[in-house]
């Protein structure tokens, strides 16, 4: 090999070995301190890889890409029930996360109006609403409403509805967009979404019909938006609403998250669209929440669990064939009975099914009920102010403790690959 070529390799390897150091010693100050709680484990926040790591070597290199060449988007979607749907534990990870991002405006992701549906709304964006509407989520079926991707669909039903989204529920100008895509559909072509500016103004959509995607782009930067339905015809078209997506052109990791209150791994496999929805996103990496109410019922399955899990994998393999799963292990819990609490046994379980997910799919497993202290640990965690007395749900600040540790688990992975 001549001189020259050996001079040249050896100078990539220092570029290579210099970037890598300089990763390193940034990633230090990205991980989040945790509370020194004496019934916490840290040698345990640890993502653990049953068998291969698979797709998490593609993950990783794009993590890599963005990091050290400040180029490329990644996008991640979680998925689950309650937790997911009060999205502090999610956007405590989405907030981490954009440590990475640096200098880069990442695009906030996926946004849904559940205010309009009478049920919680994540903190921090906020909706407001006029008109009549009607909603249908994966609990609260109305067959005529498909669902998607969101688990969630509403449908107006007056000429007046509109609906008012801003993504910064504080000050701060973090999440803005550029682009927006409104996913949903109405019953002909005489109904569709518009944005509706501040002085009246209409700006009308660009229509993808083979996806049902209505497309808007802004000249600048905005943080809010108002969405009204336009309608050409004398007769009224309703219109049904199931995701939106609000995005820029900036390099950076969007987090998604999907989360409906009660959702099992079946709810998921029932929304029709979900599938169909899913390449607007085409995910990365899957962070999976969903097992807390499939474990619910005293005759719980976990063979009929893992089958009903691996439909769901192979449904989102099947649009993004090179992504990532993380499954993340159910919290421990109690069940409630006249008045008594007792805990749920099927914690253990449902644990290991989990760890037979992963080593199937070649995924990575976070053991939240291992990490928070295994069976009877949530009494422990409600005494210190981190569960709530339900015995299934967390306190912001538990939720928080738990998207720091995720987090943690997460950036030191890729470190240690």
């Amino acid at each position: 090999m001549r001189r020259v070529d050996l001079i040249s390799m050896r100078s990539v390897a220092l570029i290579a070995v210099c970037l890598f150091s300089v990763l390193f010693a940034g990633a230090q100050g990205f991980v989040r301190h945790i509370p020194d709680y004496k019934f916490l484990d840290q040698k345990k926040n640890v993502l653990h890889f049953p068998a291969d790591t698979g797709n998490f070597r593609v993950f990783y290199e794009k993590l890599d890409s963005l990091v050290l060449c400040r180029e490329g988007k990644i996008n991640i979607l979680h998925i689950g029930g309650s937790h997911v749907q009060a999205d502090v534990f999610s956007n405590r990870v989405r907030r981490n996360l954009d440590s990475l991002n640096l200098d880069f405006k990442s695009s906030r992701g996926l946004v849904f109006p559940f205010k309009i549906a009478n049920t919680n709304n994540p903190p921090n964006y906020k909706v407001s609403y006029t008109g009549k509407w009607e909603s249908s989520r994966i609990l609260k079926r109305k067959e005529e409403i498909q669902l998607g991707m969101m688990g969630i669909a509403v449908k107006a039903q007056s000429e007046d509805a509109t609906m008012h989204i801003r993504l910064n529920r504080d000050s701060s100008e973090r999440w803005m967009c550029t682009d927006l895509k409104v996913v949903g559909y109405a019953d002909s072509a005489y109904s569709y979404p518009v944005i509706i500016g501040k002085d009246s103004s209409i700006q009308r959509p660009i229509y993808n019909i083979l996806e049902d995607v209505y497309e808007f782009d802004f000249e600048g930067l905005i943080d809010e938006f108002t969405i009204g339905f336009e309608q050409t015809d004398s007769i009224f078209h309703p219109f049904t609403l199931s995701a939106i997506l609000a995005e820029n052109r900036s390099a950076g990791i969007t987090y998604n998250s999907v989360g409906i209150n009660g959702a099992s791994v079946p709810s998921w496999l029932n929304c029709e669209k979900f599938v169909k929805e899913l390449p607007l996103i085409k995910p990365d990496l899957v962070v999976f929440g969903i097992g807390i109410n499939d474990a619910v019922p005293l005759n719980f399955n976990d063979s009929l669990f893992v089958e009903n899990y691996t439909k769901l994998v192979n449904n989102i393999l099947s649009i993004s064939p090179n992504c990532a799963f993380v499954f993340i292990t159910n919290n421990d819990s109690y069940r409630k009975s006249k008045g008594v609490y007792s805990v749920n046994l099927n914690g253990e379980k449902v644990q290991k099914a989990f760890y037979r997910l992963a080593k199937q799919h070649n995924a990575a497993v976070w053991d939240q009920f291992d990490i928070m202290g295994g069976l009877k640990s949530m009494r422990t965690w409600e005494l210190a102010g981190l569960a709530r007395k339900d015995k299934i749900h967390f306190t912001p600040a538990g939720y928080n403790l738990l998207g720091d540790l995720f987090y943690n688990a997460l950036v030191k992975s890729y470190l240690n690959h």
